[in-house]
C-alpha cells in the first residue's frame, strides 16, 4: 500500500518570494487546514477530535529549496511533510509537496491519506492564491 502522495503547482513569484513565505512556520495557519497556530517549535494541528499541541522543526535549505516539517505528537509518536521550491525561471517558481501518511493504526492508513490527498491540492491553491495577490 502506498503511504505517500506527491503533488506540486506552479507558483508566478520568484523562488526566493515563495521560500521566505513557505519557509515562516507562522505561515501555515494562513495556508493549511492542517494548523490553527504554529512558531518556531511548536503547532496546534487540528484534527477530526479537536486541536493538539504539537512540538514543530522546521528544517530549511535556501540553497537546496528545501523546507521540511517535522512533527512530535503528544504521544511521542513522529510525522513529516517535505517540500522544495524550484526555480522555473526569474520569476516563477514550482512547489512540489511530499505529502506522508499519517501516524494511525494500519487499517485508518489508506482512507486517512486520500483524505489528506484532496486537502493538500486545496491548500497549494490557496497557497497559490496568497502568494500572487
Amino acid at each position: 500500500m502506498k503511504n505517500f502522495d506527491v503533488q506540486s503547482i506552479g507558483l508566478t513569484v520568484s523562488a526566493n518570494v515563495a521560500f521566505d513565505y513557505i519557509s515562516q512556520p507562522s505561515n501555515l495557519p494562513k495556508w493549511t487546514n492542517a494548523f490553527s497556530r504554529a512558531d518556531a517549535t511548536t503547532a496546534d494541528l487540528v484534527t477530526p477530535n479537536g486541536e493538539v499541541p504539537i512540538k514543530l522543526q522546521t528544517v530549511v535549505s535556501r540553497d537546496a529549496g528545501s523546507v521540511d516539517w517535522l512533527m512530535t505528537f503528544p504521544d511521542g509518536s513522529t510525522g513529516a511533510a517535505y517540500s522544495r521550491i524550484t526555480p522555473n525561471g526569474d520569476d516563477e517558481a514550482i512547489y512540489s509537496f511530499v505529502l506522508m501518511a499519517p501516524p494511525v493504526p494500519l487499517e485508518a492508513l489508506e482512507g486517512a491519506l486520500e483524505a489528506q490527498k484532496g486537502i493538500l491540492s486545496t491548500e497549494l491553491e490557496e497557497l497559490k492564491g496568497i502568494l500572487a495577490a
